[in-house]
């Protein structure tokens, strides 16, 4: 008998207990597709692919000029005087950062409003103002006295003969870290919990002891992040001390484009991938001290980069032995 106009198609019935129910293991299951993912991957993959054909093929950049220039002496001087620099200034400006952030800390009203005053005010000045001050700095005080205060000095030296250009590029730069350093590892020990201040407190351990060896390694999980970027910041700020007549990478790069005008660009180009090997090697430090101390604080190590690249190829792999069988 022939169905009426307009009726619908009736659904298949289900399988009746008599009948064997189909096996979910012959249905093939069909991955999520996600085409804007491979868009956008498409996309980007051209981009990159024009940037690099465009950096590598263009005239202007004179890539036989920058090879030349890459392991040069005047360059590999500077940069030697860069990593001096900054080693030592990021040593004194993270004490000088400790001893602000336990001065501000304190009970002392004295100790924090001198700590909160010198934070302010280096954070607001221009760092390159601060350099041309303190090189300048022999004009205002020719000499310099050790003794009582208001009273009789001891002995008495000549500024001049001591603040020679890398001493005061140093001073500069860790004054001016100090201060940023003193915020950050502010923000880190009030990042520990207050249980942990406390139990420590209850089991009488002295106040030195409690910031050693408890309060302080925890802090380090969140200061270590936080200092990395300034000191990343520090690598690069020891540019500036090329105003103050001291030939760092930077300053080379300069005087060597001001002796061959037509090698500028390639010489800019020298500096940057110095600068770009410097930050690399430290953010893999950082990654590796980073892993150090989270060791406690989660379930599992974060992998590392050849344990990523491992387990990514094992993945591939096994995608591609899915896809097949399929």
């Amino acid at each position: 008998m022939s169905e009426p106009p307009g009726a619908t198609a009736t659904l298949p019935e289900a399988p009746t207990a008599d009948e064997p129910p189909r096996s979910l293991t012959a249905q093939r299951v069909l991955p999520l597709r996600r085409p804007g993912r491979w868009i956008g991957t498409a996309v980007v993959l051209v981009l990159v692919a024009q940037f690099v054909h465009g950096l590598l093929t263009n005239p202007f950049y004179q890539w036989d000029r920058w090879s030349y220039w890459f392991l040069r002496p005047t360059i590999l001087d500077g940069l030697l005087i860069t990593l001096e620099v900054t080693a030592c200034s990021a040593v004194l400006g993270l004490v000088g950062g400790i001893v602000l952030a336990l001065a501000r800390l304190s009970k002392s009203p004295v100790l924090r409003a001198v700590s909160w005053t010198y934070v302010w005010a280096l954070r607001s000045i221009p760092l390159i103002v601060v350099l041309i001050f303190l090189y300048n700095f022999s004009a205002l005080y020719k000499t310099l006295s050790v003794g009582i205060p208001f009273g009789p000095a001891f002995f008495s030296f000549d500024e001049s003969r001591l603040a020679t250009d890398t001493v005061v590029a140093v001073i500069g730069l860790s004054l001016n870290e100090a201060a940023y350093a003193a915020e950050v590892v502010r923000g880190g020990i009030l990042s520990v919990d207050q249980g942990q201040h406390e139990a420590a407190a209850a089991l009488g351990l002295p106040k030195g002891y409690q910031f050693r060896r408890i309060v302080f390694p925890q802090a380090l999980r969140s200061i270590i992040p936080n200092y990395v970027n300034q000191l990343i910041g520090l690598i690069k700020g020891t540019s500036l001390v090329f105003y103050v007549s001291l030939l760092d990478l930077f300053g080379s790069a300069q005087t060597m484009g001001s002796t061959y005008p037509g090698d500028i660009v390639p010489l800019l180009l020298v500096v940057t991938v110095w600068y770009l090997i410097l930050t690399s090697v430290v953010s893999v430090i950082q990654f590796y001290v980073e892993r150090h101390y989270a060791r406690g604080a989660t379930r599992g190590l974060p992998p590392t980069p050849l344990q990523k690249l491992r387990t990514g190829l094992s993945d591939l792999r096994a995608r591609i032995r899915r896809e097949a069988a399929i």
